[in-house]
């Protein structure tokens, strides 16, 4: 007679090391928010630039996230499906949405210094000019590593017939 532990199949724990990676949206969100914001706010304490501390928590920080958060809903709902984006080698869909990333930044920074800069005098608003680089500089930052990391996650749990994605 054969005695079978009771508790096999009852507890799935993963050994670590596992190969199973899933990309999952909030944590995307909150690292493309935290990681920008803490370099950018440690950059702004060594050359004691207190403009660059500010715009650590807003303008990098939440252009990240919102970049991180738009594009990690666009492919977790329709990325799977496109060819162009499954088909060619990671590091060329990843280029290709870090140069989106930047002109969205720019096309932001545009909007936000046009509106602003009618409705507010601009003296007023000496962050304004610091939009111009971090806007493009947080989406392109934000966009590679979710395109990196949603990549990664989607090679690791389907296999695509006869490509090598790594």
């Amino acid at each position: 007679m054969k005695y079978q532990n009771q508790t096999d199949g009852v507890y799935d724990i993963k050994a670590a090391g596992s190969k199973r990676k899933n990309f999952i949206l909030w944590r995307e969100v909150a690292m493309a928010y935290i990681a920008p914001a803490i370099m950018a706010g440690i950059g702004g304490l060594v050359t004691a630039d207190r403009s660059l501390q500010i715009g650590a928590l807003t303008t990098i920080g939440v252009t990240s996230a919102l970049v991180a958060w738009m594009l990690g809903l666009w492919l977790r709902s329709r990325g799977a499906r496109k060819r162009w984006i499954i088909g060619p080698h990671r590091l060329v869909v990843v280029g290709m949405f870090g140069v989106a990333g930047i002109a969205f930044g720019l096309f932001a920074a545009w909007v936000t210094a046009d509106l602003l800069g009618t409705m507010i005098p601009m003296d007023q608003l000496a962050w304004v000019d610091r939009v111009w680089i971090d806007f493009p500089l947080s989406g392109f930052i934000a966009s590679t590593i979710v395109t990196w990391r949603w990549r990664d996650a989607i090679t690791t749990n389907y296999s695509f017939k006869g490509e090598d994605n790594k």
